[in-house]
């Protein structure tokens, strides 16, 4: 009778999810050039504590937060587009994310600037890339994305 050869397996909830998961890494490319285009006078308006933290950022930081939102918003429109080179994409944006998460928690003063409540957002941040990827890993496997 009919072939389910180019039946389109993929829930519907899938493309919406990732839309929504890429607006969220659009977010985060304007953090990142927000911070990036810093002038010293805006460094200069922060509270003191704080203007240590922006004004010391290495490079490999700014990289690694590159990676992170730029691999996140590009993971997320290739898996929307059903795409499995979001995958590794996708493992690079964790792995920035990784790494600017180690230099703000582990190589700057940031917590007791910002005290328990600054983890909120980093904590959001690392679970919503280990969330891409998994979720780019089940699609392959459950062949949603070719």
């Amino acid at each position: 009778m009919y072939s389910n050869i180019n039946k389109d397996i993929t829930p519907k909830w899938f493309v919406a999810l990732v839309i929504l998961l890429a607006i969220w890494n659009l977010l985060g490319i304007g953090a990142f050039v927000m911070q990036v285009s810093m002038t010293p006078d805006q460094i200069a308006s922060l509270p003191i504590s704080e203007q240590a933290l922006y004004q010391n950022i290495p490079s490999w930081a700014n990289l690694a937060f590159a990676c992170a939102v730029i691999g996140g918003t590009l993971g997320c429109i290739l898996l929307a587009l059903k795409r499995a080179i979001s995958i590794p994409i996708l493992a690079i944006s964790l792995l920035g994310v990784l790494t600017q998460m180690s230099h703000s928690l582990f190589m700057t003063n940031a917590y007791e600037v910002y005290g328990p409540g600054g983890m909120v957002m980093p904590t959001l941040i690392l679970l919503v890339a280990i969330f891409l990827l998994y979720l780019s890993l089940k699609a392959k496997q459950k062949k949603w994305i070719k």
